[in-house]
């Protein structure tokens, strides 16, 4: 009689156990899916605000029609990738354009001055550094989840319910690791 209630403590842990580490990855994926959401948010407000920046710019720089496309076609790019890894090569392609555009409005000094585009700037401005710390909560979440379904014993439960590592989102190509210069002067 007792050998069977130490048998049945057992396993009413073991169980209590299990659900406990399901319940936990179950948690830890869905802030994945949240934090993921966010830097989304943060990638539409950027994708919302290149077109209006160049349009305003493309009346003062006529002369940079091709510098203007490649910032129009990486947008596109980044706006149709799907996974975090396309959309991670993506938005790095986006920035290494969006630099080159900026360093070619230095010199457009009547464009520099335009209060439009002025405005428009500080908006991307402040959203790259929004999508920087959207990037760097996401990928915390996704080391934490990442972490518990490859340390024992949650990776057992990982494993018999197809729990996946998530990506990093990562810039991969070390020229769009550089942060572009800009300068008002």
């Amino acid at each position: 009689m007792v050998f069977g209630l130490i048998v049945l403590a057992v396993v009413i842990v073991a169980v209590f156990g299990f659900i406990g580490i399901y319940n936990s990855l179950i948690q830890l994926r869905n802030r994945v899916k949240n934090a993921w959401s966010q830097i989304d948010v943060q990638l539409k407000r950027r994708h919302d605000l290149i077109p209006n920046l160049v349009e305003t710019a493309k009346g003062y720089m006529k002369h940079e029609r091709e510098t203007l496309e490649n910032v129009t076609q990486a947008r596109s790019r980044a706006v149709g990738a799907g996974t975090v890894g396309e959309k991670s090569k993506a938005e790095g392609a986006l920035s290494g354009a969006i630099g080159r555009f900026m360093l070619v409005v230095e010199n457009y000094p009547d464009l520099k001055a335009n209060q439009n585009f002025l405005a428009l700037q500080e908006e991307l401005t402040a959203t790259e550094n929004r999508i920087g710390f959207a990037r760097q909560s996401y990928n915390d979440q996704v080391l934490f989840f990442n972490n518990k379904i490859q340390m024992f014993p949650s990776n057992i439960v990982a494993g018999m319910f197809s729990f996946r590592a998530e990506e990093f989102f990562e810039i991969e190509e070390e020229a769009e690791r550089a942060v572009p210069k800009v300068s008002f002067s």
